[in-house]
């Protein structure tokens, strides 16, 4: 039998081109060569943050990601966050690999619910892209980034977010949308949580979306 399962021969393994029968070692060798295709679009952890409330010092807390490996698709996920104030998330995005962040050229349009009531934010010239309207508590969202490796693409952000209101009683949801108004690379991304007193512990994860080629 010859490699991965094919008899007489094996043909030139690639992308969506495995086909055969395999046993457990073929799996793993092609696993370990990057040619097995289980599925698309599984997430792959880069990095996980956590702050808690003794780091809350400043006005605006910044966790900066500046590993983004090799992806087209990155995916942020944030969980479990409350203020003793009203705060909103927001992205920052370097091409030096974070030792600076871009503070202007973002675009951004939110449209957020809450109470029944349907409210959109949004700018064509401002110092990040903000994710959603004021939170409060138990805020969690996620964030994704296309493009961002791509020096002749803008890089654009889609976003999701619900949180307890200010009363303690209504649930808040905001989604949107940001562009980078620039063709370069930006190799590190700055996740900010803007004007509030925080409390309790923030973790943020960072993820790149397989694909192949």
């Amino acid at each position: 039998m010859s490699e991965y399962g094919y008899i007489p021969e094996a043909p030139e393994q690639s992308a969506f081109n495995n086909k055969g029968i395999f046993n457990p070692k073929d799996i793993y060798n092609l696993n370990r060569a990057d040619k097995w295709t289980p599925e698309l679009g599984q997430l792959e952890l880069i990095q996980t943050q956590t702050i808690d409330d003794t780091d809350f010092s400043e006005s605006i807390l910044a966790m900066d990601f500046t590993s983004l490996k090799n992806y087209n698709v990155h995916f942020l996920t944030y969980s479990n966050f409350s203020t003793q104030g009203y705060g909103y998330p927001s992205i920052r995005l370097s091409n030096n690999g974070g030792t600076s962040f871009h503070s202007s050229t973002y675009q951004y349009v939110y449209w957020n619910t809450a109470e029944n009531t349907v409210n959109e934010g949004k700018s064509n010239s401002a110092d990040t892209i903000r994710l959603g309207a004021n939170q409060y508590k138990n805020m969690n969202g996620y964030v994704y980034f296309y493009n961002l490796l791509d020096s002749t693409k803008y890089s654009f952000t889609t976003s999701q977010s619900s949180n307890v209101g200010g009363n303690n009683v209504s649930k808040d949801v905001s989604f949107g949308s940001g562009v980078y108004q620039s063709a370069e690379e930006n190799n590190a991304i700055r996740f900010r949580m803007n004007n509030a007193n925080y409390i309790g512990t923030l973790t943020a994860s960072l993820y790149g979306i397989k694909d192949y080629s």
